[in-house]
């Protein structure tokens, strides 16, 4: 009879875990949703468009061809570059940087200074990181130091069709 019993129970015990398993009995729960109105996220724009750039020597003569300008040990050539740039959204900030403009782009770099942009609005100095869209004058200059010795850089060229004006985003913090 015990074995009976046993059997019985674990009969039922199985009927009943297939049932609950097999979808066969019902788990109670309830659910319920709304739905949210969250908006749209709409990104923002960076950008810069350069205007053509003047070439200047030390005293401020513009130089009409660069190409066929020799520098020699003294002198110092300075390029302006009017620059657009669009800086869009909420929390954005840029730099502007001179990229390709290394002493060592074709010269001894020890005989040679190229500056990182100076920045200009209306004629007043700023400084990087620029925050909002704005016309910006940015100013580099190439330097042929003077204590240049013997014939070191003689018929080299400087390539500053290398060189371009970027933006780069700078993180939100």
């Amino acid at each position: 009879m015990k074995n009976t019993a046993l059997i019985k129970g674990t009969a039922a015990i199985a009927v009943g875990a297939a049932l609950l398993l097999g979808g066969g009995g019902t788990l109670a729960s309830w659910n319920a949703s709304a739905i949210g109105t969250p908006g749209t996220v709409a990104a923002g724009d960076l950008n810069v468009t350069a205007a053509t750039g003047v070439w200047k020597d030390r005293n401020e003569v513009t130089i009409a061809d660069i190409a066929n300008y020799k520098v020699v040990p003294g002198d110092k050539l300075t390029y302006t570059q009017d620059l657009d740039v669009t800086l869009t959204g909420d929390k954005m900030a840029a730099t502007v940087a001179a990229v390709g403009a290394t002493p060592a782009n074709g010269f001894t770099a020890a005989n040679v200074i190229v500056t990182a942009p100076a920045l200009t609005v209306g004629g007043t100095a700023v400084s990087n990181p620029l925050k909002t869209s704005t016309a910006v004058t940015a100013t580099i200059t190439f330097e042929f130091k003077s204590g240049t010795t013997g014939r070191s850089d003689v018929t080299k060229t400087y390539n500053f069709n290398n060189v371009s004006f970027t933006l780069n985003q700078i993180a939100p913090a």
